[in-house]
């Protein structure tokens, strides 16, 4: 899939005018952590410089379940958050954006996880974690709702839930019931290296399941990867292409969140048709909506804040094609 010119005919891509699915949306349920985002109210400042901070919700795979309801799309979220103000604030949160939250669960004596996240003056983004443990880490295989993993399209999830037990053995177990009830397995490694216990133990969980995806978004570094090829956000491996696609120009604010709404803006649109799949043309085309969705994100603050709406995106689509 080298980089050619995308078409501007996103009519080809199953969107209407407005940037709604032309058939039914299916269901992508997303498993993994949610917290507690802290950003610094000013940019490009250290987290020791920050003045101070603003909360909203976050964690990859509940941006990715957000991001895909505010495109008009249907999700659900599966994890475990404290049973806390936060845990409740979060919950609500979910709800509030569209997502179907009945696969959250709460934990009466752990914490909610909380991250504080910049975007410091050099570009680099600098992250500290609460979560020792934090509940997102406990979610136990008896409480998974089957039925629930059992009506998925596609079945996306991340690597952070493969740090530590009991959450890695419910991961894999949800992966398992998922692939055999027919449902696309989509993977964000979504590197953390500060929560795993070293590089190498970074390696072989995330590389462990590779193999069972049928979708994978990479933005790793090379020592992890090693002889993967390393693909930015803004491209999407699957087995049948590989390549680039162009991206959308945009001031940026704040990239925390950037790449989960590329995520979650093409598993919006393979939910409708995974038939994008085998055809190269309309893949490259839903990857530059994703893009367009990404940088939108970019130019305001926080991660579920910032998600664009359909009508958002197809606004910058048209003006990028004229």
């Amino acid at each position: 899939m080298a980089e050619n010119p995308i078409s501007g005919d996103f009519n080809s891509l199953s969107l209407n005018d407005t940037g709604g699915s032309v058939g039914e949306s299916h269901l992508v349920v997303c498993f993994g952590e949610m917290l507690i985002d802290f950003v610094p109210t000013v940019g490009g400042v250290s987290l020791a410089e920050a003045p101070a901070f603003k909360k909203a919700p976050g964690g990859a795979p509940a941006n990715v379940a957000v991001c895909i309801a505010k495109l008009g799309g249907s999700s659900a979220f599966i994890g475990k958050v404290g049973k806390d103000e936060f845990g409740f604030m979060l919950a609500d949160s979910l709800k509030e954006n569209k997502v179907d939250n009945s696969g959250l669960r709460f934990d009466p004596y752990a914490r909610t996880a909380l991250a504080f996240v910049t975007l410091r003056e050099d570009g680099e983004r600098e992250f500290m974690f609460y979560r020792h443990p934090s509940a997102d880490m406990l979610l136990q295989e008896s409480e998974l709702d089957v039925n629930l993993v059992k009506k998925a399209t596609i079945f996306h999830y991340g690597s952070i839930s493969l740090i530590e037990e009991p959450c890695r053995s419910t991961q894999i177990a949800a992966m398992g019931i998922a692939k055999k009830s027919g449902s696309l397995l989509s993977y964000d490694p979504n590197l953390r290296l500060p929560l795993w216990p070293s590089d190498d133990a970074a390696r072989k969980e995330i590389m462990a399941v590779w193999d069972k995806a049928d979708i994978i978004k990479e933005r790793l570094d090379a020592d992890i990867t090693q002889s993967y090829e390393l693909i930015n956000i803004g491209q999407m491996y699957a087995q049948q292409f590989k390549g680039r696609v162009s991206g959308v120009k945009v001031k940026s604010v704040d990239t925390n969140g950037a790449g989960d709404a590329f995520t979650g803006a093409i598993l919006y649109c393979l939910a409708s048709d995974v038939n994008l799949l085998k055809d190269e043309k309309r893949l490259r085309d839903a990857l530059f909506f994703a893009n367009a969705c990404g940088a939108l994100t970019v130019t305001k603050n926080g991660a579920i804040p910032a998600l664009p709406t359909k009508e958002e995106v197809q606004q910058i689509m048209r003006q990028v094609s004229a």
